[in-house]
């Protein structure tokens, strides 16, 4: 139990001195719109067009790939908001003020990032059936995740384990639906 602490520790002091490093930085203006558009786009608009894309452009796979990715989002919701609940972490926008950032969090809890873990699950899970379509995916998970660190939403470790969660579940979908 003490080495486990240890390396909460160890991770949440990281964690907080990547935080107060962020929320001192004034970014380019660009830099700013595209975290907030690559945010806003990890609310549900970008996966749900990506969905009614796939269903009327994506040829014989494409019942599968939705299939898969919706499943892994939701098991990936679900998982969230239990782990949520049960951790209680606090976000580092209710720790410390952010230089230029005002958006408020959708949901009180920090651990794990629901937006990395939904986007994680959705680009893998259709790049398994569109391996054309993962490079951009992946860079659009990485957007996002990258996003809600640098507005003040999460951790660096909230991230990490929400890509790391959102992985996993997409594999497991890809196995159950293929």
């Amino acid at each position: 139990m003490a080495v486990g602490r240890a390396v909460l520790g160890y991770v949440e002091a990281r964690d907080h001195r990547v935080m107060r490093r962020v929320n001192r930085w004034r970014a380019p203006r660009w830099f700013r719109w595209l975290m907030l558009a690559a945010s806003r786009l990890g609310d549900g608009w970008l996966w749900a067009a990506l969905g009614v894309g796939l269903l009327a452009y994506g040829g014989p796979a494409r019942f599968e790939a939705v299939g898969s990715a919706g499943l892994s989002a939701c098991a990936g919701i679900l998982l969230f908001c239990a782990v949520k609940n049960i951790c209680h972490r606090k976000r580092p926008c209710d720790l410390a003020p952010h230089c230029w950032v005002t958006l408020r969090p959708p949901d009180e809890f920090s651990f794990p990032s629901g937006h990395t873990i939904t986007a994680f699950a959705i680009a893998f899970s259709v790049g398994f059936f569109y391996p054309e379509m993962f490079a951009p995916l992946l860079l659009a998970a990485i957007t996002i995740a990258v996003s809600r660190v640098v507005l003040g939403m999460h951790f660096v470790s909230d991230v990490l384990i929400g890509a790391a969660i959102g992985t996993g579940l997409a594999c497991v979908s890809y196995h159950l639906i293929r």
